[in-house]
């Protein structure tokens, strides 16, 4: 927890960056997060919180409450809140990429399925582009 000031000033210097916060579409407070923040509280009240989301949640609280995030529009997202609850179930930190991804795959899947019913669309040029190791 004495770390955070350090932190929130390195994040204000572009020197780190604070994940889980900002969306490209929602410019105030993300509807979904809201209703996944009282999942989140659901949660710890049953498995309890570890030192690390009490650190997650302490830098919200400074992010909903400091100029910089909040001119920036800076906000926690849905992930941010997802994040914290597969945290406190003891999911390990490896598996939160793929676990972010599962609730999208039936969307992204109705929107291909969109794309091939439709005469008019001629190419897919997706936006999701796989950086990882291509061989192990």
């Amino acid at each position: 927890m004495d770390k955070i000031p350090q932190f929130v000033a390195d994040v204000k210097a572009r020197k780190k960056v604070l994940m889980g916060f900002g969306h490209r579409v929602y410019k105030n407070y993300d509807p979904r997060a809201k209703i996944v923040k009282q999942i989140a509280d659901e949660v710890f009240q049953i498995v309890g919180k570890e030192p690390l989301v009490d650190i997650a949640m302490e830098l919200e609280k400074v992010a909903l409450t400091d100029e910089y995030f909040i001119k920036r529009k800076l906000y926690p997202n849905v992930d941010f809140y997802s994040g914290v609850i597969y945290k406190a179930l003891g999911i390990p930190t490896e598996m939160f990429t793929i676990l972010f991804t599962l609730p999208r795959l039936a969307g992204w899947l109705a929107h291909w399925n969109e794309f091939l019913d439709d005469p008019f669309n001629k190419i897919v040029r997706p936006r999701q582009i796989y950086k990882g190791h291509l061989r192990r």
